[in-house]
C-alpha cells in the first residue's frame, strides 16, 4: 500500500554518489515531481555530484562533504536542524550515508530490503522497500517512488543544459555524425584497452563519424586517452580533462552515439537521450548497464562470473562481481565494431 494518497509536503533524497547512480536517481526524483509538483524536494549529495543536479527545477541541494569527517556530519545536521520531512529516501547503503540519516528528521525513512541492503542499512530505516523483479539499479530506485505512491514509473529525464555549455560543446563538433568515446572508469580494471578503442575509433571514422574522446582530468583517463591517440591513424579529438560536468553533459547530448565502460558518462548519455554502446565485464550490465540501451551492451560478464564461481548467474547474489582484473581484455574489438554497426543501423545514425 502507498505511503501517501496525496502529495506530501516535503521529501528528502539521500544519494551522495556516484555520477551514474545520481543520473539514475534524477529519473526517479522527476517521476515524483511529475505526479506531485507541489512537494518540496531536498537532495543531499556530494560536491561533484551536485554539479550535475544543479539547475534541476524544484530541487534544493544540500552538500555533504565526506572529506570533512565528523565536521561534515555536524554541518549537515546543523543545516537541517529545524526541518522535518514527510519521508527520507535513503538510497545509498554505505555506512557513512546511514550515519548521516541520524541527524535527519523524517516520519518515514525508506531503505532497501534485505536483498539489496548492505552495511547495516536496515538498522537506519523504518520502511523496507521491496526489491523489484528486474535487477537494474534504476528499477530499485523506482521502487522507492512506487512505495511513496507514484504511479508513472517510466524513467524520463529533463536536465536543463545552459546555452554556454552547449556552445562550448558545439565548437568541437565538425560533422553530423559524432561518436564520443569516454574510455575510462575511475577503477582501471573496468577499462577496456587502448588497442580496442583505437580499433573502434578507426572503424567509426571510416564510416563517416567524427570521434571525440572525453573524460575527467583524472590521471587514469588522461593516460588512456593519450595511448588511444598514439595508436590510431585517423583523426580524433581528445577532450579528456578539458570539460566540467555540465560541459560533458552538453557534449554527450549533441553526440549521435557514446561508447563507454561501466562509468558515469554512460548514464549521463542515457539521461541526455543519446544511445550508448556499453562495455562490461565486472558487473552485471542488467544491474548497472545504460538503462535504455541494455540490448546494445557488449558483455563478457556472464561468461567470466560462471568461470570464476562455477555457478549459473541465477544462483549468485545480486551484487556478484567478477574479480579477475583482466576480464575486460576478453572483449574482442570485432564484436564491438559489429555492435557499433548494429546501433548505427537500428538508430538510423547515418543519413
Amino acid at each position: 500500500m502507498a505511503l501517501f494518497l496525496s502529495a506530501p509536503k516535503s521529501i528528502c533524497i539521500l544519494r551522495l554518489s556516484a555520477i551514474g547512480d545520481v543520473s539514475n536517481t534524477i529519473a526517479m526524483v522527476q517521476a515524483i515531481q511529475r505526479q506531485w509538483p507541489s512537494t518540496q524536494v531536498t537532495w543531499i549529495t556530494g560536491k561533484v555530484e551536485a554539479q550535475l543536479i544543479e539547475g534541476l527545477p524544484g530541487i534544493r541541494i544540500v552538500i555533504f562533504d565526506k572529506q570533512k569527517s565528523i565536521k561534515g556530519y555536524t554541518h549537515l545536521w546543523h543545516q537541517l536542524r529545524d526541518e522535518s520531512f514527510d519521508a527520507l529516501l535513503h538510497l545509498q547503503t554505505a555506512l557513512r550515508a546511514s550515519v548521516a540519516t541520524l541527524g535527519i528528521k523524517a516520519k518515514y525513512k525508506l531503505g532497501f530490503d534485505k536483498q539489496r541492503a548492505s552495511d547495516l542499512q536496515t538498522l537506519f530505516t523504518n520502511i523496507k522497500v521491496a526489491s523489484p523483479s528486474q535487477p537494474h539499479v534504476l528499477d530499485g530506485f523506482m521502487q522507492f517512488a512506487a512505495t511513496l505512491g507514484i504511479r508513472d514509473l517510466q524513467p524520463k529525464w529533463n536536465i536543463p543544459i545552459d546555452a554556454k555549455d552547449i556552445q562550448w560543446a558545439k565548437q568541437y563538433i565538425v560533422t553530423s555524425q559524432v561518436l564520443i568515446i569516454t574510455p575510462a572508469a575511475s577503477k582501471s580494471y573496468k577499462n577496456w584497452n587502448a588497442e580496442g578503442y583505437a580499433a573502434l575509433a578507426t572503424h567509426a571514422v571510416n564510416r563517416g563519424f567524427q570521434v571525440i574522446l572525453a573524460g575527467s582530468p583524472a590521471t587514469i583517463e588522461v593516460e588512456l586517452g593519450k595511448a588511444i591517440e598514439q595508436l590510431v591513424h585517423v583523426p580524433v579529438t581528445n577532450l579528456i580533462g578539458k570539460s566540467n560536468l555540465k560541459q560533458m553533459l552538453a557534449l554527450l547530448s549533441l553526440a549521435n552515439l557514446v561508447c563507454a565502460p561501466d562509468t558515469g558518462p554512460a548514464h549521463m548519455a542515457i539521461a541526455a537521450g543519446t544511445p550508448v554502446l556499453g562495455l562490461y565485464a565486472h558487473h552485471n550490465p542488467k544491474r548497472t548497464g545504460p538503462y535504455l540501451c541494455l540490448p546494445y551492451v557488449v558483455s563478457v560478464y556472464e561468461h567470466c562470473i560462471q568461470a570464476e564461481t562455477g555457478k549459473a548467474l541465477n544462483d549468485l547474489p545480486w551484487r556478484s562481481r567478477v574479480k579477475d582484473k583482466t576480464a575486460m581484455e576478453k572483449i574482442e574489438p570485432i564484436i564491438v565494431t559489429k555492435m557499433f554497426d548494429k546501433i548505427v543501423k537500428d538508430y538510423s545514425l547515418i543519413k
